[in-house]
């Protein structure tokens, strides 16, 4: 059942946007502090390597494929890039929008150079474009590459992210992934539970990280530590079952305390009734708390 807890305001956000600050909030997480979030920034991430190829559905190959699943479904908030939202957008308004600031493809590897992603867009054009565009952007991202050697640039740019839009009572979601030479494994938890605290030292309402290799139990213990008092999502990382997806969300909420899910390909590599779907049994799970083997029951698949 969703029950409708207190969720609190940061100290940076001012007072005249309080209520705004709760009303985004309270929107995308529907009222329990827990997130869903559909993240579409992977267009550009991993340009057409997840939409097009074996095992992929025809329908993953147009952008608007994602929009499409994001509009029929019961997410808390779908992440895609300003252009494409513009673009798609008037068909699909009643989706809650986070603008992803900024994205790097996947061509220049980190063997060739230390990641690097600086914003496309600021603050304050978000919130002109959600002024002219009448389109409810509730949120923003950015993505964070800790221990490449150009982290300085995109912790400075991620911490006048937070505080321009906590000015404008938007929550703000962070990607903080370990990346570069520096990072011999940026699946380490050790290392993840460290990207946390960056999260949160940022200012971060949520935080994305990967989910560790191998989940063991000192490493998720230590992973549960660092996230105590934040909001914590795991990325969806590589495509499995909807069962064994569904079944690690419900661990990860009940079991390790985390705030939701954040799904990409296990969402958009599959035609628009089963993504759908999908969708659905992971908000009765983020949001409803059911378990994972009630969620699936309407599963066809």
């Amino acid at each position: 059942m969703n029950t409708k807890i207190s969720l609190s305001v940061p100290l940076d956000v001012p007072a005249a946007k309080k209520s705004t600050y709760l009303r985004n909030l309270a929107l995308i997480t529907k009222n329990t502090g827990r997130l869903f979030l559909f993240a579409g920034d992977q267009r550009v991430e991993h340009l057409n390597d997840d939409f097009y190829g074996e095992d992929i559905p025809e329908d993953d190959a147009a952008p608007e494929h994602l929009f499409n699943i994001a509009a029929s479904s019961r997410i808390g908030v779908f992440a895609s890039q300003l252009g494409s939202i513009a673009r798609f957008g008037a068909a699909h308004r009643r989706v809650p929008y986070l603008v992803k600031l900024n994205a790097k493809s996947n061509l220049v590897t980190d063997n060739e150079q230390d990641p690097i992603s600086l914003a496309w867009h600021d603050v304050r054009q978000v919130v002109e474009f959600a002024r002219i565009s009448k389109l409810t952007i509730p949120a923003v991202g950015y993505t964070v590459y800790v221990g490449s050697t150009f982290e300085s640039a995109m912790l400075r740019e991620a911490a006048q992210i937070v505080w321009q839009a906590h000015q404008q009572g938007l929550v703000v979601v962070l990607w903080i992934y370990p990346r570069g030479k520096a990072v011999t494994d940026k699946y380490n938890a050790h290392t993840i539970a460290g990207a946390i605290n960056v999260g949160c030292a940022l200012g971060a309402d949520f935080i994305k990280v990967n989910r560790p290799i191998p989940e063991d139990a000192d490493g998720l213990k230590e992973i549960m530590a660092a996230a105590r008092g934040s909001r914590v999502l795991f990325a969806g990382g590589e495509s499995v079952s909807p069962r064994e997806l569904l079944g690690n969300i419900y661990r990860d909420i009940n079991a390790l305390g985390l705030s939701g899910a954040a799904l990409g390909r296990n969402i958009h590599e599959r035609a628009l009734p089963e993504a759908v779907a999908l969708c659905n049994a992971v908000a009765s799970v983020v949001y409803d708390g059911q378990s994972a083997a009630v969620a699936a029951k309407p599963l066809q698949f």
